[in-house]
């Protein structure tokens, strides 16, 4: 990729690891992750639509770590850059994916078209719920490979296209992985509990802080077993597996969160830890 007119402090290199941290993998498309290689002896700020996008590495090799939307329009896209009291935009190319449709039928229609009053109860969690995926805590090592926090059968991938009583609805932010009531679900990495509550539509639901914007979240548990605050490790119980909130089934949805954006799991995991849907894991 070439870059034009980028002042001197700023010039994207390319994609490479972070010294020795070990990074996820990178698919700049909707719904992935792009790592962007800068330059500067000062660790940069790093923003993309206006939120604050993980910066890793060290003085002429900084890294940003970038979670794109799954709504995110294929084309050009810019990187805001500041440090030293410079700012500049840096470009990035992403790439057209395409996801399947997935059809689901809900007896409970509320689920699908709330009432009023549950409206309310949904706009009122919503910024809960945003405020717990903004959390930002500055750390330099990302636990960046994972593991599954369940082993099941993957019911539903990510980025899903997704309709309700045919009725079109937001994409498949995470995996769903269906496994029986009462499953032990653990950490997928090490991390702080920043939020746990019971949901409209995610149920009971734990949202575990890695660092730099990097969150998982763990909803439709039947039973929590952390608190708000708790430093937990990877492979620690944190809940069992359940079907409260917006659930046909036992199941957990495990998402992955980015500067605020859900983004694919898949590239969380070790190559020998990758699965198709509907495979066993």
């Amino acid at each position: 990729m070439q870059i034009k007119h980028l002042p001197a402090l700023f010039l994207l290199l390319g994609t490479a690891a972070a010294g020795a941290q070990t990074l996820p993998g990178e698919s700049v498309t909707p719904g992935g992750v792009a790592i962007v290689n800068l330059s500067g002896q000062s660790r940069p700020e790093v923003f993309y639509h206006g939120d604050r996008v993980m910066v890793l590495g060290k003085p002429g090799e900084w890294r940003a770590v970038v979670g794109l939307p799954l709504s995110t329009k294929p084309g050009r896209h810019y990187l805001t850059v500041r440090a030293g009291g410079n700012k500049s935009k840096v470009p990035l190319q992403v790439k057209a994916k395409h996801y399947k449709s997935q059809y689901i039928t809900l007896k409970d229609k509320r689920k699908v078209n709330p009432t009023p009053l549950e409206m309310k109860r949904i706009r009122r969690e919503r910024k809960i719920l945003d405020a717990a995926k903004a959390t930002w805590t500055s750390k330099d090592r990302i636990p960046f490979t994972m593991i599954w926090p369940v082993h099941g059968i993957i019911s539903s991938p990510f980025g899903l296209r997704r309709f309700f009583n045919n009725e079109p609805r937001a994409p498949h932010s995470g995996l769903d992985i269906a496994v029986p009531k009462g499953t032990p679900i653990k950490a997928a990495a090490a991390g702080t509990v920043v939020n746990t509550g019971d949901y409209f539509f995610d149920g009971k639901v734990v949202f575990i802080d890695h660092g730099q914007g990097l969150i998982t979240m763990y909803c439709h548990m039947s039973k929590i077993k952390v608190h708000q605050g708790d430093a937990v490790g990877a492979g620690q119980v944190i809940g069992l597996v359940g079907m409260t909130g917006r659930a046909t089934g036992p199941h957990l949805h495990w998402g992955v969160i980015m500067n605020q954006v859900s983004v694919d799991p898949d590239l969380f995991l070790s190559k020998n830890e990758n699965v198709a849907a509907g495979e066993t894991r």
